[in-house]
C-alpha cells in the first residue's frame, strides 16, 4: 500500500473518531499515529488532509450537499461522508492529485470499510462534485 493511500486511511480514521467522539480530528491525528504502527512517510500527507478538511469543513460540506441530490450530509453514514470529504478536499484543493485518482482512492476506502452499496454511492456523489467544480476526470 502506497504512502498516500495509508495517509488517506489514517486521515479517515481521525475524521471518523472525531465525529464519533465529538472531538477534534486534528487533535486525534497525533494520538492515532502514536498508538498504531504507522509508516512515518504517510504522516505528513495524512496530517495535511485532516487539517485541510477541518479548515474547509463548511465549504466541503456545502459542496457535498449541493452534489448529493435527495441526500442530506447528516443522513449519510459517518464513514461514507468522511470518505466523500477526503476526496472532495483533494478534488477542490489539491491540484497535484488527478481527479480520477482522488475518486478511485475514495472507492477503494469504501470497499475496505463500508457496505456493498457505498462504493457506487460515493462514486456518484464525487462525480457530481467534479462536475459542480468544473473539472474533468
Amino acid at each position: 500500500m502506497g504512502n498516500r493511500r495509508k495517509a488517506r486511511e489514517l486521515a479517515l480514521n481521525a475524521l471518523f473518531q472525531g465525529e464519533m467522539t465529538e472531538t477534534s480530528a486534528v487533535e486525534n491525528f497525533p494520538l492515532l499515529c502514536e498508538n498504531f504502527e504507522i509508516n512515518k512517510k504517510a504522516i505528513p500527507y495524512g496530517q495535511e488532509l485532516v487539517e485541510g478538511i477541518t479548515d474547509n469543513w463548511e465549504v466541503i460540506n456545502a459542496k457535498i450537499a449541493e452534489s448529493a441530490v435527495n441526500w442530506r450530509v447528516s443522513r449519510m453514514s459517518v464513514l461514507d461522508r468522511n470518505i466523500i470529504r477526503l476526496a472532495a478536499y483533494e478534488l477542490m484543493y489539491k491540484e497535484e492529485v488527478p481527479p480520477r485518482v482522488a475518486i478511485d482512492e475514495a472507492i477503494e476506502l469504501a470497499k475496505r470499510y463500508c457496505g456493498e452499496d457505498s462504493p457506487g454511492f460515493i462514486n456518484g456523489i464525487l462525480d457530481a462534485i467534479l462536475k459542480n467544480i468544473g473539472k474533468e476526470k
